[in-house]
């Protein structure tokens, strides 16, 4: 059990009340946090393309209202950071063929947890690599910065789709597999 009172696991490896009865809202909760940062960059997407507007003015919904929030390695190393946390958090809960889609997810937002680091230790070091002007990633040097992040957003998202949707339709195997609260009712019975 956790200082937070959330048992990851139990003894015997068995699910805990994160990946066993609070796994349904768990899920629930970080796909709002998901998809309120797919919605940011979205609309940024839609203020650059559709609006026109130049990339630095383009800043989603809530960089509109505080334009440091963009800029700020900090927040965007902290939204990667959530993001590997949560999908190793809850991988327990999943089985059978949810589980491989899920830990893609994991892979991939490893990678682009690592990429925010080195932009964050770029910002915080002033020394940039590549000797470019700003901090940059990696595939940065492939594709432009707000492309990158799209890519990286639907790379880690569309795994994690597919593994709910697994999760949530499980075969007979896998729903005698499952200890959490996302189970088919009828399996619990």
């Amino acid at each position: 059990m956790t200082s937070y009172g959330v048992a990851l696991t139990e003894t015997g490896g068995r699910p805990g009340r994160l990946n066993g009865a609070h796994h349904r809202f768990a899920l629930n909760a970080f796909m709002v946090v998901v998809i309120g940062h797919w919605a940011e960059h979205l609309t940024q997407a839609y203020q650059i393309w559709v609006l026109g507007w130049p990339v630095p003015q383009a800043r989603g919904v809530l960089g509109l209202a505080y334009p440091w929030l963009v800029t700020s390695e900090w927040l965007h190393y902290g939204y990667a950071l959530v993001m590997l946390v949560g999908l190793w958090m809850l991988r327990p809960g999943f089985t059978g063929r949810s589980r491989g889609w899920w830990t893609a997810a994991l892979a991939i937002q490893f990678w682009h947890h690592i990429e925010h680091l080195l932009l964050l230790l770029q910002a915080q070091t002033g020394h940039f690599l590549f000797g470019r002007p700003v901090p940059t990633s990696l595939l940065q040097l492939v594709l432009p910065r707000v492309e990158l992040h799209l890519f990286y957003n639907t790379v880690v998202f569309l795994p994690m789709v597919v593994a709910m949707y697994l999760h949530l339709r499980p075969s007979p195997a896998e729903q005698r597999l499952m200890a959490c609260s996302c189970r088919p009712a009828a399996a619990r019975a």
